[in-house]
């Protein structure tokens, strides 16, 4: 029989929740660490959606990514995802910061979907840094990353530099544009401003925002592989969450 608690002992074993960054509230977040799990929905945010799915099939568990509680709550009223699944009876665990920095979690994963070759963390952060087979422009390594990422409006800076480090940081990892830039010819990243594009733009760096969910989700997902080979009693279904942000 396979517990909440196994779950999240599994991930605590491969990603460690007391390595996520102070501000963050991974961990066991609703429900019985001792219920049994039959079935676990997998999905990148606890949307509300995405609470009444695992609701409806009668799901025993929802792992995400992105934290259901995250900065506080001023009530739990009827039809908000937490009340969805604390009345359906379901447990949520998510894993986020201390997924992101895993040596098999999302910025691995990231290099991994990119197929660069010897990937590494870089130092202390969140940052992985890999090696392509062989140099690239920047035009042809965007249109390369857009490809892979299946994106959707992704944006970079222009440089005459040819490409062959890559660093990645999934979601919002603007902060480490910097260091990444010291240790690669290009950073990707999910969520990157205006200001500090161009300013990077002006010193002739490579950047490339692609998207918070295009550089996120499929990456999470490939979580599912490693706890259906761990959890052979479980049904662990992916809850297909689209991207909730459109392009034209």
């Amino acid at each position: 029989m396979t517990t909440v608690k196994n779950i999240y002992d599994y991930i605590n074993s491969i990603a460690p929740f007391d390595a996520q960054e102070e501000w963050d509230n991974s961990g066991h977040l609703v429900g019985d660490f001792r219920r049994e799990v039959k079935k676990c929905v997998m999905a990148l945010d606890a949307t509300k959606a995405v609470c009444e799915f695992s609701a409806e099939i009668g799901a025993d568990l929802l792992l995400t990514h992105h934290p259901i509680i995250f900065g506080g709550l001023d009530d739990v009223l009827k039809g908000s995802p937490v009340y969805t699944l604390v009345s359906g009876g379901v447990a949520a665990i998510s894993a986020h910061t201390n997924f992101d920095m895993a040596e098999c979690g999302i910025n691995y994963n990231l290099t991994r979907i990119l197929e660069l070759k010897n990937p590494a963390r870089l130092g202390d952060s969140l940052v992985f840094v890999g090696e392509l087979d062989g140099e690239m422009s920047i035009d042809d390594f965007a249109e390369y990353v857009s490809d892979k990422l299946d994106c959707q409006g992704l944006r970079y800076t222009d440089t005459d530099k040819p490409i062959k480090t890559v660093a990645v940081g999934g979601g919002a990892c603007e902060e480490y544009a910097k260091e990444a830039l010291q240790n690669a010819d290009v950073f990707i990243t999910g969520d990157m401003k205006y200001h500090p594009m161009l300013d990077l733009s002006e010193q002739g760096s490579a950047v490339i925002s692609a998207g918070h969910y295009e550089t996120e989700y499929a990456a999470f997902m490939m979580l599912k592989d490693k706890l259906e080979a761990v959890f052979t009693d479980v049904e662990f279904i992916s809850a297909n969450q689209p991207n909730p942000v459109k392009t034209v």
